[in-house]
């Protein structure tokens, strides 16, 4: 045991010897250095997360299928289901306003924008539900939003 205790208080040969007259030495300079050079990294080190920060926005957005300047607009545990809520809004409102429409696509329209209106107030309060009981109303907004999604695209022709 004893030799043990020996062999792990060797220093490791070729290894730099780190003392505590070096430690106290090193934060000496430290104190001397740091004021200079920290003003000069700062700028840098702000652009670098900057940029981080932009490009992680970005790609939520991409993610999400939504413009960056609207992604604030869809955070949260519902999020996603609300950005998949505002761009089937969007279609129907392209479905009822295109040229060829017909009073039935119209009816579709205004009967699927009511149901949008609720399936945004069912998930925006289960925001503050406990986990299990919203993630079971955001299944069953998901559900009811992909059988409205099919039917809007059948409508599209696509």
């Amino acid at each position: 045991m004893a030799r043990r205790k020996r062999i792990a208080a060797e220093p490791i040969p070729g290894a730099p010897r780190f003392t505590p007259k070096k430690a106290k030495n090193m934060l000496g300079v430290a104190k001397v250095v740091a004021p200079a050079v920290i003003p000069a990294l700062a700028p840098v080190a702000l652009r670098v997360f900057s940029e981080a920060r932009d490009r992680m926005d970005r790609a939520k957005a991409r993610r999400l299928g939504v413009p960056v300047e609207e992604i604030a607009q869809f955070s949260g545990k519902g999020g996603a289901l609300h950005a998949r809520l505002t761009g089937a809004a969007r279609a129907l409102a392209e479905l009822r306003d295109r040229p060829g429409a017909t009073e039935d696509d119209r009816t579709f329209a205004r009967r699927s924008e009511t149901t949008l209106e609720q399936l945004a107030a069912a998930v925006r309060a289960a925001e503050r539900m406990p986990s299990s009981r919203r993630r079971a109303v955001h299944r069953a907004a998901s559900t009811e939003l992909d059988e409205l999604e099919q039917r809007l695209l059948s409508r599209l022709g696509l």
